[in-house]
Protein backbone atom coordinates (compact mmCIF):
# COMPACT_ATOMS: atom_id res chain seq x y z
CA UNK A 1 0.00 0.00 0.00
CA UNK A 2 2.97 2.27 0.65
CA UNK A 3 4.64 1.81 -2.42
CA UNK A 4 1.48 2.01 -4.40
CA UNK A 5 0.59 5.28 -2.35
CA UNK A 6 4.32 6.84 -3.73
CA UNK A 7 3.50 5.84 -6.99
CA UNK A 8 0.37 7.90 -7.12
CA UNK A 9 1.99 10.50 -5.53
CA UNK A 10 4.66 11.05 -7.87
CA UNK A 11 2.30 10.37 -11.17
CA UNK A 12 0.26 14.17 -9.07
CA UNK A 13 3.08 15.25 -9.39
CA UNK A 14 4.50 14.81 -12.83
CA UNK A 15 1.16 15.73 -14.07
CA UNK A 16 1.61 19.04 -12.19
CA UNK A 17 4.82 19.42 -13.68
CA UNK A 18 3.46 19.65 -17.21
CA UNK A 19 0.44 21.58 -16.36
CA UNK A 20 3.33 24.19 -15.54
CA UNK A 21 5.70 23.65 -18.27
CA UNK A 22 2.79 23.99 -21.06
CA UNK A 23 2.70 27.01 -20.23
CA UNK A 24 6.22 27.74 -21.96
CA UNK A 25 4.70 26.38 -25.08
CA UNK A 26 3.60 28.93 -27.82
CA UNK A 27 1.00 27.15 -31.17
CA UNK A 28 2.86 28.00 -34.25
CA UNK A 29 0.24 25.81 -36.41
CA UNK A 30 -2.78 23.66 -36.09
CA UNK A 31 -5.09 23.63 -34.09
CA UNK A 32 -4.92 23.41 -30.51
CA UNK A 33 -7.65 20.94 -29.50
CA UNK A 34 -7.87 17.12 -29.46
CA UNK A 35 -6.15 14.92 -32.29
CA UNK A 36 -8.74 13.88 -34.60
CA UNK A 37 -10.73 10.68 -33.20
CA UNK A 38 -9.75 7.26 -34.40
CA UNK A 39 -5.96 6.19 -35.79
CA UNK A 40 -2.70 6.72 -34.17
CA UNK A 41 -1.19 10.59 -33.51
CA UNK A 42 2.83 10.77 -33.44
CA UNK A 43 4.26 13.35 -30.50
CA UNK A 44 7.51 14.41 -30.70
CA UNK A 45 10.43 16.78 -29.29
CA UNK A 46 12.62 17.99 -31.95
CA UNK A 47 15.76 20.87 -32.09
CA UNK A 48 17.85 21.02 -35.43
CA UNK A 49 16.44 17.77 -36.99
CA UNK A 50 15.64 19.50 -40.45
CA UNK A 51 17.90 16.26 -42.18
CA UNK A 52 15.75 13.86 -41.16
CA UNK A 53 12.01 15.52 -40.83
CA UNK A 54 11.04 14.66 -43.73
CA UNK A 55 12.03 11.50 -44.09
CA UNK A 56 10.29 11.00 -40.53
CA UNK A 57 6.90 12.51 -41.81
CA UNK A 58 6.74 10.62 -44.49
CA UNK A 59 7.79 7.11 -42.90
CA UNK A 60 4.71 7.51 -40.33
CA UNK A 61 2.16 8.65 -43.13
CA UNK A 62 3.22 5.38 -44.61
CA UNK A 63 2.24 3.70 -41.81
CA UNK A 64 -1.48 5.13 -41.63
CA UNK A 65 -0.58 8.30 -39.34
CA UNK A 66 -2.70 11.40 -39.95
CA UNK A 67 -1.96 13.86 -37.39
CA UNK A 68 1.79 14.86 -35.66
CA UNK A 69 1.91 16.98 -32.50
CA UNK A 70 5.47 18.02 -32.91
CA UNK A 71 7.14 21.30 -30.27
CA UNK A 72 10.34 22.64 -32.27
CA UNK A 73 13.05 23.60 -29.21
CA UNK A 74 14.57 26.79 -30.81
CA UNK A 75 15.93 25.48 -33.87
CA UNK A 76 17.95 27.48 -35.98
CA UNK A 77 18.31 25.04 -39.45
CA UNK A 78 14.93 25.72 -40.71
CA UNK A 79 13.32 22.60 -39.30
CA UNK A 80 10.93 24.39 -37.75
CA UNK A 81 9.37 26.56 -40.57
CA UNK A 82 9.14 23.22 -42.58
CA UNK A 83 7.23 21.49 -39.75
CA UNK A 84 4.71 24.66 -39.88
CA UNK A 85 3.72 24.17 -43.57
CA UNK A 86 2.97 20.60 -43.22
CA UNK A 87 -0.98 20.61 -43.26
CA UNK A 88 -0.87 17.58 -40.49
CA UNK A 89 1.28 18.65 -38.17
CA UNK A 90 -0.15 20.49 -34.99
CA UNK A 91 3.29 22.96 -34.41
CA UNK A 92 4.17 24.51 -31.03
CA UNK A 93 7.96 26.25 -30.13
CA UNK A 94 9.41 27.00 -27.12
CA UNK A 95 12.96 28.13 -26.28
CA UNK A 96 12.76 27.32 -22.80
CA UNK A 97 15.04 24.82 -21.17
CA UNK A 98 15.17 20.97 -22.42
CA UNK A 99 16.56 20.03 -19.40
CA UNK A 100 14.46 22.00 -17.17
CA UNK A 101 11.87 20.17 -18.71
CA UNK A 102 12.98 16.98 -17.97
CA UNK A 103 14.50 16.81 -21.49
CA UNK A 104 11.13 17.76 -22.79
CA UNK A 105 8.93 14.68 -21.20
CA UNK A 106 7.11 17.93 -19.36
CA UNK A 107 5.68 19.34 -22.65
CA UNK A 108 5.58 15.98 -24.29
CA UNK A 109 2.89 14.79 -20.84
CA UNK A 110 1.44 17.99 -20.98
CA UNK A 111 0.56 17.36 -24.87
CA UNK A 112 -0.53 14.35 -24.79
CA UNK A 113 -2.82 15.08 -22.28
CA UNK A 114 -4.15 17.52 -24.33
CA UNK A 115 -4.56 16.01 -27.63
CA UNK A 116 -4.33 12.49 -26.82
CA UNK A 117 -6.43 11.63 -23.99
CA UNK A 118 -8.72 8.23 -25.13
CA UNK A 119 -6.56 8.17 -28.69
CA UNK A 120 -3.13 5.75 -29.08
CA UNK A 121 -0.39 7.62 -29.30
CA UNK A 122 3.14 7.07 -30.32
CA UNK A 123 6.09 9.31 -28.43
CA UNK A 124 9.67 9.06 -30.59
CA UNK A 125 12.28 11.11 -31.54
CA UNK A 126 13.08 12.35 -35.00
CA UNK A 127 15.55 9.50 -35.12
CA UNK A 128 13.07 6.84 -34.16
CA UNK A 129 11.26 4.73 -37.15
CA UNK A 130 9.04 2.10 -35.64
CA UNK A 131 9.00 -1.60 -36.60
CA UNK A 132 6.53 -3.87 -35.65
CA UNK A 133 4.91 -7.17 -36.95
CA UNK A 134 3.48 -7.40 -39.88
CA UNK A 135 4.42 -3.09 -40.58
CA UNK A 136 5.02 -4.51 -44.63
CA UNK A 137 1.26 -5.51 -44.67
CA UNK A 138 -0.60 -4.01 -42.10
CA UNK A 139 -0.79 0.10 -40.99
CA UNK A 140 0.03 1.43 -37.72
CA UNK A 141 -4.21 2.09 -36.77
CA UNK A 142 -4.66 -2.31 -37.09
CA UNK A 143 -1.97 -2.92 -34.85
CA UNK A 144 -3.99 -0.46 -32.65
CA UNK A 145 -7.02 -1.82 -33.46
CA UNK A 146 -5.91 -5.44 -32.43
CA UNK A 147 -4.12 -4.06 -29.46
CA UNK A 148 -7.53 -2.53 -28.39
CA UNK A 149 -9.28 -5.92 -29.01
CA UNK A 150 -6.72 -7.34 -26.71
CA UNK A 151 -7.37 -5.49 -24.01
CA UNK A 152 -3.46 -4.08 -24.38
CA UNK A 153 -2.70 -0.40 -23.22
CA UNK A 154 0.81 -0.16 -24.46
CA UNK A 155 3.25 -1.47 -26.37
CA UNK A 156 7.06 -1.54 -26.28
CA UNK A 157 9.39 -1.59 -28.25
CA UNK A 158 13.34 -1.87 -27.91
CA UNK A 159 15.43 1.06 -29.46
CA UNK A 160 17.53 -1.04 -32.00
CA UNK A 161 20.95 1.49 -33.00
CA UNK A 162 21.43 1.57 -36.44
CA UNK A 163 24.89 2.40 -37.98
CA UNK A 164 27.09 1.92 -40.92
CA UNK A 165 29.40 -0.09 -42.72
CA UNK A 166 32.36 2.26 -43.02
CA UNK A 167 32.05 5.78 -41.25
CA UNK A 168 32.81 7.88 -44.98
CA UNK A 169 29.41 6.21 -45.76
CA UNK A 170 27.11 8.71 -43.94
CA UNK A 171 28.47 11.93 -46.08
CA UNK A 172 26.62 10.41 -49.31
CA UNK A 173 22.95 10.97 -47.22
CA UNK A 174 20.74 13.91 -48.01
CA UNK A 175 17.33 15.16 -47.25
CA UNK A 176 14.45 13.31 -47.17
CA UNK A 177 16.27 9.81 -48.12
CA UNK A 178 15.73 7.18 -46.25
CA UNK A 179 18.74 6.28 -44.16
CA UNK A 180 18.50 3.05 -43.83
CA UNK A 181 20.17 2.96 -47.89
CA UNK A 182 22.94 3.82 -45.44
CA UNK A 183 22.47 3.14 -41.94
CA UNK A 184 21.77 -0.72 -42.68
CA UNK A 185 23.62 -2.38 -39.84
CA UNK A 186 22.69 -3.33 -36.15
CA UNK A 187 23.67 -5.83 -33.60
CA UNK A 188 22.07 -8.90 -33.76
CA UNK A 189 22.97 -9.98 -29.74
CA UNK A 190 24.81 -8.08 -27.19
CA UNK A 191 21.60 -7.02 -24.98
CA UNK A 192 21.21 -7.57 -21.36
CA UNK A 193 17.89 -7.39 -19.56
CA UNK A 194 17.44 -6.31 -16.08
CA UNK A 195 14.07 -5.63 -14.17
CA UNK A 196 13.26 -2.46 -12.25
CA UNK A 197 11.50 -3.65 -9.30
CA UNK A 198 9.76 -0.21 -8.55
CA UNK A 199 8.28 0.56 -11.94
CA UNK A 200 8.32 -3.24 -13.01
CA UNK A 201 9.23 -2.00 -16.62
CA UNK A 202 12.80 -3.56 -18.30
CA UNK A 203 15.85 -2.06 -17.88
CA UNK A 204 17.55 -3.29 -21.37
CA UNK A 205 21.25 -2.24 -22.27
CA UNK A 206 23.70 -3.10 -24.99
CA UNK A 207 24.58 -2.94 -28.32
CA UNK A 208 26.97 -0.83 -30.19
CA UNK A 209 26.90 2.40 -28.01
CA UNK A 210 27.76 -0.31 -25.04
CA UNK A 211 30.07 -1.80 -27.04
CA UNK A 212 31.75 1.35 -28.33
CA UNK A 213 31.69 4.10 -26.21
CA UNK A 214 31.15 3.07 -22.78
CA UNK A 215 33.26 -0.17 -23.26
CA UNK A 216 34.56 0.75 -19.95
CA UNK A 217 31.69 1.46 -18.41
CA UNK A 218 28.65 -0.94 -20.13
CA UNK A 219 26.02 -0.33 -17.10
CA UNK A 220 26.33 3.70 -18.16
CA UNK A 221 25.39 2.72 -21.60
CA UNK A 222 21.88 4.25 -22.56
CA UNK A 223 18.77 2.33 -21.85
CA UNK A 224 17.38 0.76 -24.55
CA UNK A 225 13.58 -0.12 -23.48
CA UNK A 226 10.71 2.02 -24.36
CA UNK A 227 6.76 2.34 -24.36
CA UNK A 228 6.28 4.52 -26.89
CA UNK A 229 2.55 3.70 -28.24
CA UNK A 230 0.21 3.97 -25.85
CA UNK A 231 -3.68 4.47 -25.37
CA UNK A 232 -3.08 7.16 -23.55
CA UNK A 233 -5.79 8.61 -20.65
CA UNK A 234 -5.72 11.10 -18.11
CA UNK A 235 -3.78 9.01 -15.38
CA UNK A 236 -0.79 8.04 -18.28
CA UNK A 237 2.42 10.08 -17.33
CA UNK A 238 6.19 9.40 -19.09
CA UNK A 239 8.22 9.06 -16.02
CA UNK A 240 11.79 8.75 -17.55
CA UNK A 241 11.63 10.08 -21.34
CA UNK A 242 9.70 6.72 -22.69
CA UNK A 243 11.66 4.20 -20.64
CA UNK A 244 8.82 3.73 -18.06
CA UNK A 245 5.40 5.06 -17.37
CA UNK A 246 2.77 5.50 -14.50
CA UNK A 247 0.60 3.78 -13.82
CA UNK A 248 3.12 0.92 -13.57
CA UNK A 249 0.71 -1.52 -15.23
CA UNK A 250 1.74 0.08 -18.70
CA UNK A 251 5.43 -0.84 -18.15
CA UNK A 252 4.46 -4.56 -18.25
CA UNK A 253 4.79 -5.22 -21.79
CA UNK A 254 6.56 -8.44 -21.84
CA UNK A 255 5.30 -11.58 -20.63
CA UNK A 256 2.14 -10.59 -19.82
CA UNK A 257 0.02 -13.26 -17.60
CA UNK A 258 2.72 -15.76 -18.24
CA UNK A 259 2.45 -15.72 -22.13
CA UNK A 260 4.83 -13.68 -24.74
CA UNK A 261 3.27 -10.28 -25.85
CA UNK A 262 3.93 -8.55 -29.56
CA UNK A 263 6.71 -5.69 -29.29
CA UNK A 264 8.80 -4.12 -32.25
CA UNK A 265 11.62 -2.05 -32.34
CA UNK A 266 12.01 1.81 -33.34
CA UNK A 267 15.41 1.55 -35.40
CA UNK A 268 17.54 4.94 -34.58
CA UNK A 269 19.17 6.47 -36.96
CA UNK A 270 20.77 8.73 -34.91
CA UNK A 271 24.42 7.99 -36.77
CA UNK A 272 23.77 10.24 -39.76
CA UNK A 273 26.95 12.83 -40.93
CA UNK A 274 25.60 15.51 -38.31
CA UNK A 275 26.12 12.79 -35.67
CA UNK A 276 29.88 13.99 -34.37
CA UNK A 277 28.55 17.81 -34.87
CA UNK A 278 25.50 17.36 -32.58
CA UNK A 279 27.46 15.18 -30.47
CA UNK A 280 29.50 18.06 -29.55
CA UNK A 281 26.99 21.17 -29.73
CA UNK A 282 24.67 19.10 -27.08
CA UNK A 283 27.70 18.33 -24.97
CA UNK A 284 28.07 22.26 -24.71
CA UNK A 285 24.74 22.70 -24.64
CA UNK A 286 24.57 20.15 -20.88
CA UNK A 287 20.61 19.77 -21.85
CA UNK A 288 20.48 16.01 -21.74
CA UNK A 289 20.21 13.43 -19.00
CA UNK A 290 23.48 13.34 -16.82
CA UNK A 291 24.83 16.67 -17.87
CA UNK A 292 24.99 15.59 -21.37
CA UNK A 293 27.75 12.54 -20.57
CA UNK A 294 26.41 10.53 -23.33
CA UNK A 295 26.91 13.00 -25.86
CA UNK A 296 30.61 13.35 -24.62
CA UNK A 297 31.49 9.73 -25.48
CA UNK A 298 30.14 10.31 -28.79
CA UNK A 299 31.71 13.79 -29.43
CA UNK A 300 34.77 11.95 -27.84
CA UNK A 301 35.12 9.08 -30.24
CA UNK A 302 32.81 9.94 -33.12
CA UNK A 303 31.68 7.72 -36.07
CA UNK A 304 34.35 5.09 -35.33
CA UNK A 305 34.08 1.43 -36.98
CA UNK A 306 31.44 0.18 -35.23
CA UNK A 307 31.40 -2.74 -37.80
CA UNK A 308 32.52 -6.13 -36.48
CA UNK A 309 31.25 -9.74 -35.11
CA UNK A 310 28.23 -8.72 -33.96
CA UNK A 311 27.19 -7.21 -37.20
CA UNK A 312 23.64 -8.11 -39.42
CA UNK A 313 22.58 -5.74 -42.09
CA UNK A 314 18.88 -5.11 -41.76
CA UNK A 315 16.38 -7.08 -43.84
CA UNK A 316 12.84 -6.48 -41.99
CA UNK A 317 10.73 -7.37 -39.29
CA UNK A 318 11.03 -11.28 -40.12
CA UNK A 319 14.77 -11.07 -39.67
CA UNK A 320 13.89 -9.22 -36.37
CA UNK A 321 11.83 -11.72 -35.21
CA UNK A 322 13.98 -14.77 -36.15
CA UNK A 323 16.86 -12.89 -33.70
CA UNK A 324 14.49 -13.04 -31.20
CA UNK A 325 14.48 -8.90 -31.43
CA UNK A 326 10.43 -8.53 -32.07
CA UNK A 327 7.79 -11.02 -31.16
CA UNK A 328 4.23 -11.11 -33.15
CA UNK A 329 2.59 -12.42 -29.49
CA UNK A 330 -0.91 -13.44 -30.37
CA UNK A 331 -1.25 -11.50 -33.25
CA UNK A 332 -1.42 -13.96 -36.70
Amino acid sequence: MLDAYRLRLQRRRLQLRARRKARELRLVSGRDAPAPAGGVTVFTVFRNEYLRLPHFLDYYRALGVRHFVMVDNASTDGGGDWAARQPDVTLYATGASYRAARCGMDWMNALLRRHGCGRWCLTVDPDELLVFPFCDSRPLPALADWLDASDLRSFAAMLLDLYPRNPEDVAAYRRGEDPLRILSWFDGGNYVLQRNPGHKNPWIQGGPRARAYFAAEPWCAPALNKVPLVRWSRRSVYVSATHMMLPRGLNQTYDRDGGETACGVLLHTKMLASFTAKAGEERARRQHFAGGREYGAYAAIGLAPLWGSWSERYAGWRQLEGLGLISRGHWA
